[in-house]
């Protein structure tokens, strides 16, 4: 991996110099828009919409459009002026129990690495941290933009989640929020028995990216002349009410369940009979 930024965590007194790494990667297949006929790349041009011409990169600037319609035009040297107070640092601010930080606000994960430097104070940090069972809200400055984040441990390892700040989440105004909706005590009943049916533990690795899978193998099919073969869509017969759907699906999972422990058992076997 490569560092996306160098920086220091500021804790009280303490600084911790880090480099950072995205934690995460989108493995979304790739394309390019193509002329049909040839398989041609499409290329753009910035075009001026006033005088037609051809804008090279190095004139183009930011503008911010007014509710007039006129344009604030914004160069480098504007943004390179504005303070960003945390710099190259990431600020504790204070620690809180991670359940009081609303999921919603999360944005994205970074890695961060101590500089030689900086091992030890960051081993104690986070051993701390890890036993406290909290996580630091922290201010820091990613990509010419100051973020709210938090930082907790994993693995051995911080990481920093940047989070949005309150007022870029959006209130979910819906008008059936204020309708008084009428649940039966056996629909809830049901819908819990569901819920019950349906639980267990969250393995990651069980799940895949089916779509992604099929984009794929429609390329290499095409690469290699072959038919594309696709899976018939299932037909699954409506249910004739809410209750109905519920009962059917509780079914269907404990049917799955079963099957599941069944073959569990069945792969512990095979296992056993292997190691003796």
């Amino acid at each position: 991996m490569r560092s996306i930024w160098k920086g220091a965590i500021s804790f009280g007194l303490v600084t911790i110099p880090v480099k950072v790494y995205a934690a995460t990667e989108q493995r979304d297949v790739a394309f390019h828009q193509v002329h049909r006929q040839d398989g041609g790349r499409i290329k753009y041009q910035r075009i001026c919409s006033l005088d037609g011409e051809e804008v090279p990169y190095s004139d183009v600037a930011k503008g911010y459009e007014l509710p007039s319609g006129e344009i604030v035009v914004l160069t480098d040297e504007d943004f390179a002026d504005l303070p960003l107070p945390t710099g190259r640092h990431i600020e504790v601010l204070r620690f809180v129990d991670r359940d009081e930080v609303d999921p919603i606000l999360f944005a994205k994960s970074y890695y961060l690495e101590p500089e030689d430097a900086g091992v030890k104070p960051y081993v104690l940090l986070r051993d701390a941290l890890e036993k406290s069972g909290q996580v630091a809200v922290v201010k820091a400055v990613l990509r010419q933009r100051e973020s709210l984040a938090t930082l907790r441990v994993r693995d051995g390892v911080f990481v920093l989640e940047t989070m949005l700040w309150p007022d870029e989440v959006r209130a979910p105004e819906f008008p059936f929020l204020e309708d008084k909706i009428e649940v039966r005590k056996q629909e809830l009943a049901m819908a819990s028995s569901l819920i019950e049916s349906m639980s267990g533990e969250f393995h990651p690795e069980e799940y895949h990216d089916a779509y992604r899978e099929a984009v794929q193998a429609v390329i290499d099919a095409k690469v290699e002349g072959r038919e594309v073969h696709r899976p018939e869509a299932e037909d699954k017969e409506p249910a004739a009410d809410l209750l109905s759907a519920l009962r059917a699906s509780v079914e269907a999972a404990k049917k799955g369940r079963g099957e599941r422990k069944a073959g569990e058992k069945s792969g512990a076997k095979k296992g056993g009979r292997r190691s003796a």
